[in-house]
């Protein structure tokens, strides 16, 4: 359990506020932290491959391939900097899940 939100929550807004009033309220938003309330939804390599996790092997092989070739940057050889930038995040999230979906199946 995690509690080091609460505590420099609670600290913070007590020295910022100079009041008990200020330590409650930055407890809360410690808590909120703690909680991770402000965190993006959880992360899902399936998705990132347009896939539900009963795909079979070969739908993800597939997926991983059309994609990879889609946004491999080696391929964008004569687009703008940007779009190059743009293709190589794409390319590593793609690996990334990828081989994160390939561990998840091998401990099964």
């Amino acid at each position: 359990m995690r509690y080091y939100g609460k505590v420099l929550g609670f600290i913070a807004g007590w020295l910022l506020l100079r009041h008990p009033a200020g330590a409650v309220l930055g407890l809360l938003v410690g808590h909120a932290f703690d909680a991770d309330w402000f965190r993006a939804k959880k992360y899902d390599p399936y998705a990132v491959l347009g896939l539900t996790s009963e795909a079979s092997e070969a739908e993800i092989d597939r997926a991983y391939r059309r994609l990879i070739t889609q946004y491999h940057p080696d391929r964008l050889g004569g687009v703008a900097e940007e779009l190059r930038k743009q293709a190589e995040e794409k390319a590593r999230e793609i690996n990334r899940a990828y081989d994160q979906i390939k561990k998840l199946r091998s401990r099964n």
